[in-house]
């Protein structure tokens, strides 16, 4: 699967979804750290946008004690930062891959810390379907299938000395 060809099929469904908002209540996009945060990024640059947030959902987890020390270093490196109101804003969520759904379920309430938006959609790249909790996109680039014992990762290659132009690719790793 081609993570740049489903990067473009976001990039062109959220291009529509602005064009068609309120200029008076405009679209907020925000991505789950770390990879739904690298598509953010790089969608507020593509799109214009003035700002994009990045939400960090490791105080949230559900498993925060199995995961411990990496849940914090996870939260030192991109920590939540949401540079608009979040109360009473459309906030498009962006991901890079669905699975179980509990890390969207800590994003909400990573969010809801920070006021009650007026409507939240998520947009992923791709949706691997083994839904633990009932949640659900609003937009899927793509559904794919991986085996249980792998994990879908989303891997950020920069194209120029700055890192400020880069592309992205999915890769597959084992499970631990």
């Amino acid at each position: 699967m081609d993570a740049e060809l489903l990067y473009k099929k976001l990039l062109e469904h959220l291009q529509m979804k602005v064009l068609k908002a309120n200029p008076a209540k405009p679209i907020e996009i925000a991505g789950l750290a770390i990879g739904g945060a690298w598509i953010a990024e790089r969608l507020a640059r593509d799109l214009g946008l003035p700002s994009y947030g990045v939400i960090n959902v490791a105080f949230h987890r559900d498993d925060y004690a199995e995961k411990g020390l990496a849940a914090m270093r996870s939260a030192d490196s991109m920590a939540t930062h949401l540079p608009f109101e979040v109360a009473g804003a459309h906030i498009m969520l962006i991901d890079d891959v669905l699975l179980t759904g509990r890390t969207v379920r800590a994003a909400l309430n990573e969010l809801f810390d920070f006021g009650r938006p007026a409507s939240v959609e998520l947009m992923v790249l791709a949706d691997r379907g083994k839904r633990e909790l009932p949640i659900t996109a609003d937009f899927v680039a793509e559904h794919v299938s991986v085996p249980d014992h792998q994990i879908l990762a989303l891997e950020k290659h920069s194209s120029d000395a700055k890192g400020d132009q880069y592309t992205f690719r999915f890769v597959l790793e084992e499970r631990a």
